[in-house]
């Protein structure tokens, strides 16, 4: 290819700048061997990931589909059973009330960890606030810790006989009880675990999102005599929009998958009322071996989880589209 004439220590001149034009770019035979070889190296790169993607999820999602529609167990010969597991999956009771255990679950964790997540992430996002970033390197912590090792730690604060919770409650005249063994608050007490390791990844979600709102805005919005709610309901929560989708769809993804502490605190009790879908795919896999009607459930909870984002996604770009 022909190099830029008329160069001046490295910077073009004006003249030759409007003089000059880019080369053609190459067609025929050799054009298309380039491209080939660009292809070619491309697919070189992305070969290690696209196998591993293949190995451990395509493939293992294409076998669950199958064995949704047999009999499987696991040990022995499968038959093939059709439909009849999705079936039993919209009819079955126990399935009826795993589904509502994780409706409740998912309006106990998503809005909390949400608001939690926004209203620190507006505190933290002060250029006033003193010791800025050890504020928001504290609250992230929890998020790298394990959900199992934090609901262990969490059962033992719980502990009516061991827990520092109930000690210092008992020392303020309040006596909690077993929690976890309560119908009524065990559920909002793995939901809490929950809210506990993740708001601090949402609210470093959420500060990206509030740095790239223009500094002007505000500026104009103060000129116009705007106080601070009015700023909140008419710039920042119109451009943060997009993030606020984002969140709301990562947090109602980890609440659908709600397993990890559930297993560990409650084992799906008392009275199964901590019993949420994941819990009962395990179940059904693992302690029952049916492998056929664990797979069709993870297909259905699947197939909501995706309608449920997509319903999001689309609200969410419906309301940028008019702001615009």
């Amino acid at each position: 290819t022909a190099a830029p004439p008329a160069f001046d220590r490295g910077v073009m001149s004006a003249p030759a700048a409007r003089a000059y034009r880019p080369p053609a770019p190459l067609g025929g035979r050799r054009g298309i061997r380039v491209e080939r070889r660009r292809t070619l190296t491309a697919l070189g790169f992305l070969a290690p990931a696209l196998i591993i993607l293949g190995a451990f999820v395509a493939w293992p999602m294409i076998a669950a589909l199958r064995l949704s529609f047999t009999d499987a167990s696991g040990f022995g010969a499968e038959e093939w059973v059709g439909l009849d597991n999705y079936v039993r999956v919209f009819t079955d009771p126990g399935i009826r009330d795993a589904m509502l255990n994780t409706l409740w679950y998912t309006v106990l964790f998503t809005p909390t960890a949400v608001l939690i997540a926004l209203a620190l992430a507006l505190v933290l996002n002060s250029p006033a606030l003193p010791f800025r970033g050890f504020f928001r390197t504290a609250l992230f912590l929890p998020f790298i810790v394990s959900l199992a090792v934090a609901a262990f730690a969490w059962s033992y604060l719980l502990d009516p006989r061991l827990g520092l919770l109930n000690h210092w409650l008992q020392g303020a005249g309040v006596q909690l009880g077993d929690v976890l063994e309560d119908p009524v608050l065990a559920m909002p007490a793995v939901a809490l675990v929950a809210v506990w390791k993740n708001f601090g990844f949402y609210m470093v979600i959420f500060l990206a999102g509030l740095q790239d709102i223009p500094a002007s805005l505000y500026e104009a919005a103060r000129v116009d005599g705007a106080g601070a709610w009015r700023r909140f309901t008419n710039v920042t929560l119109p451009l943060l929009s997009n993030t606020l989708a984002f969140v709301l769809i990562f947090a109602l993804i980890a609440a659908l998958q709600a397993f990890d502490q559930i297993y560990v605190m409650t084992g799906g009790g008392p009275y199964g009322r901590t019993q949420t879908i994941v819990m009962e795919i395990y179940r059904s896999g693992f302690r029952r071996l049916e492998l056929g009607f664990a797979s069709a459930l993870s297909y259905v909870l699947l197939i909501a989880t995706l309608l449920l984002s997509i319903v999001q996604f689309a609200f969410f770009g419906r309301r940028e589209k008019d702001l615009g």
